[in-house]
């Protein structure tokens, strides 16, 4: 009884400094020239070699040639289309893609996609509403609801079948008229004196097609072979999800995704449609069982299934014998080349651990930031011009992509499984921090959800939970084990959030109003 009332004067006394600490992190008055904030162009374009012969000049009738039409592709296809752009999409194939991540949009995300004209693409494809997560940990089980009060009704999560919700996305871009879309694979980009000029690609006749653009917008994915020559990669691979679809059952918590803190990583479910569940089960490391010879099948049954939510048991056990699907989690910090003509956005540019379920968040808030760059501009063809210009946009997006990265790649690392006793109390810390209610949930929530994307406050809210977990071991009364376990936690969690602020570049992400290029103007012509 007295380690509960000291537990709850403690987790009183750690949201008491989170709030201390939000209140001088609330931003400052928003600055009077809009017009001053720029983006850099930063990118990396991987340039292929190209098979001999000539090739066909489709002219230069387009502003923009986008590569792909993924989620950022069709997205931002539509959005510079409706702003009057004359826009060439060249996708590898406009078929409906069939992958099992890209299906779960933060409500965060959702707003970003109403500021887009494209809200009604989660329509008629039978999405799901999603309105929080369910916490799993030995046994126990919390609910984290989305702080969604002050915004409308309709505004939540999305969860739905990714390839549905692309192709929606294509159909609304192709009603627009100054929109072009072609199924084409480009095979490199054409640059002139280190200016891109365009593209080459092949049609899926084979024929070979040469177009330009004065802007070229690189969009193909985390899988990009586009990416090289526009920014350093450093692609992370730290687990593979394994995707399966459960049905005839229901989730413990309506309208929630779930995660189960498992051994050794996190598991989640979440519904994509109104019959079907998507479960993804993360496993360590880039060597994994088989499924060719049944390993993987093996170790989903006596590993995996023993630690699910006992009333999707059979579901999860039915759903292994109809098919597993594998997809590596990549993670990608944006590192970019600034090169004149030409852009690199989406998973080709940044990715992170798709635990939180951030990617297209991240993705639609910077082709919000790209169209709100490029709207005062009426000629695109000054391209040096234009490359200075844009470099304010790495700096603009990073409140929101540099908090939802960070806290991807914290909270894998914390919701892992670890021998380590400091890494178990932290993982233990994390789950009863949560479990708190008030800011203790719904800050991190706000994070997660897109909903308040600052970087302070997520700095804060982690060691809060570090501080938290180091308070539990002290009380009632310290020991010299304890203390030294409780100085390596606060050590680990260092060790887990630093070299991730530190990629994605601390001045940027906590002090952006110091780079010039926030203040950047639109060019006069």
């Amino acid at each position: 009884m007295v380690m509960m009332i000291d537990q709850y004067i403690l987790g009183g006394f750690v949201a008491s400094l989170v709030a201390f600490g939000l209140l001088y992190s609330l931003p400052r008055k928003t600055r009077k020239a809009k017009a001053s904030k720029v983006v850099r162009t930063d990118e990396c374009i991987t340039t292929s070699a190209v098979a001999g012969g000539s090739a066909t000049e489709a002219g230069g009738d387009a502003d923009i040639i986008i590569v792909g039409a993924g989620v950022a592709g069709a997205a931002l296809a539509y959005t510079l289309g409706k702003d009057g752009r004359r826009v060439h999409v060249i996708e590898r194939d406009l078929s409906e893609p069939d992958r099992i991540v890209g299906e779960l949009l933060q409500p965060g995300g959702y707003l970003k996609l109403m500021e887009l004209g494209l809200e009604d693409c989660v329509g008629d494809i039978d999405a799901q509403r999603v309105f929080g997560y369910a916490l799993y940990k030995d046994g126990k089980n919390t609910k984290l609801s989305y702080p969604l009060e002050k915004f409308d009704a309709d505004v939540s999560g999305r969860s739905f079948h990714n390839g549905r919700f692309i192709q929606r996305m294509r159909e609304k871009a192709a009603t627009l008229s100054n929109v072009r879309l072609e199924q084409g694979t480009v095979t490199s980009l054409l640059e002139e004196k280190g200016t891109v000029k365009g593209v080459q690609y092949k049609t899926k006749n084979g024929e070979e097609i040469t177009a330009y653009a004065p802007l070229t917008i690189v969009c193909d994915g985390c899988f990009s072979n586009l990416r090289r020559s526009l920014c350093t990669p450093q692609v992370d691979i730290p687990s593979c999800f394994v995707g399966l679809i459960l049905e005839n059952c229901d989730l413990p918590y309506v309208n929630h995704g779930h995660v189960v803190l498992a051994d050794p990583s996190p598991i989640l479910f979440y519904k994509i449609s109104s019959t079907e569940i998507r479960c993804l089960v993360d496993v360590p490391g880039q060597k994994v069982p088989s499924v060719a010879n049944g390993e993987m099948a093996n170790y989903l049954k006596t590993v995996v299934a023993p630690q699910i939510p006992p009333q999707l048991y059979d579901a999860f056990i039915a759903a292994i014998e109809k098919g597993i699907r594998m997809m590596p989690n990549r993670s990608m910090p944006a590192n970019p080349h600034p090169t004149p003509g030409a852009l690199l956005m989406g998973d080709a540019f940044n990715m992170r651990h798709p635990l939180t379920g951030g990617g297209m968040t991240v993705a639609l808030s910077d082709i919000v930031v790209l169209r709100d760059l490029l709207r005062p501009l009426h000629d695109l063809h000054d391209a040096s011009t234009l490359c200075k210009y844009l470099e304010s946009f790495y700096t603009l997006r990073k409140p929101v992509a540099s908090t939802i990265n960070t806290l991807a790649g914290a909270l894998y690392k914390v919701f892992c499984a670890s021998p380590d006793p400091a890494r178990k109390e932290m993982r233990e810390a994390c789950f009863d921090y949560l479990s708190l209610g008030g800011i203790c949930s719904e800050g991190p929530v706000a994070l997660l959800s897109g909903l308040n994307p600052r970087p302070l406050s997520l700095f804060l809210h982690f060691f809060a939970v570090a501080v938290y977990g180091v308070g539990r071991l002290l009380l009632p009364f310290p020991s010299p084990q304890r203390v030294w376990l409780g100085a390596r936690l606060l050590s680990g969690a260092s060790g887990i959030i630093f070299p991730i602020i530190k990629a994605e570049g601390v001045r940027q992400m906590f002090f952006p109003a110091t780079i010039p290029a926030y203040y950047r103007a639109p060019p006069v012509h």
